[in-house]
């Protein structure tokens, strides 16, 4: 009888969906895995609700409150939730921004940009508010392990992951945890 597969769900907050790209970069060490996981809410699924999972991979901070909506669904859905790459850790690119506030960042991208034409702040009300800093994942919910790295390696995800499976503590040496 073959062992129950662990759940894992994923997903790109305030990132740019390299840390994603890092773990697709896995290349043929994910077919071993995949006899080990299956996807629930991932890009790689386009599964938009997440289910109960054992392990929530989160890339990217906190900017909207959409943004903080889609953590706290995987707080309560994932057994273990690790915050992936330098985004999700410390605010990494996307706080930047935390320099100025939101209105001179909006001022700026829409109003006196390069290029602006028919100058306007969107105001639909289905766009989710912005936060007035980008922060990162921990300050919002208990975060269970962090996978650093600008993406972290490829082999980062396979230890985490295979260490979880084993129910064993990673061993991220230096090339597992470095910041390119």
């Amino acid at each position: 009888m073959n062992k129950p597969k662990v759940r894992v769900a994923t997903c790109s907050l305030a990132g740019c969906f390299g840390c994603h790209m890092s773990f697709l970069d896995m290349d043929e060490a994910i077919i071993p895995l995949i006899e080990k996981i299956e996807f629930d809410r991932s890009p790689l699924t386009d599964i938009k609700s997440i289910g109960t999972c054992d392990i929530g991979l989160i890339e990217g901070g906190l900017c909207n409150e959409e943004n903080k909506e889609v953590l706290h669904q995987f707080r309560q859905h994932c057994t273990l939730l690790v915050a992936v790459g330098a985004c999700a850790i410390n605010g990494g690119v996307p706080a930047m921004r935390n320099h100025f506030t939101v209105d001179e960042c909006l001022e700026e991208s829409y109003l006196n940009g390069l290029g602006v034409i028919d100058a306007q702040i969107p105001s639909d009300a289905e766009l989710p508010k912005l936060l007035s800093k980008v922060i990162p994942l921990q300050s919002e919910v208990r975060i269970d392990y962090i996978l650093p790295g600008c993406p972290p390696p490829p082999q980062a995800f396979l230890e985490l992951i295979n260490a979880i499976i084993e129910k064993r503590e990673p061993v991220l040496d230096y090339h597992n945890r470095r910041f390119d």
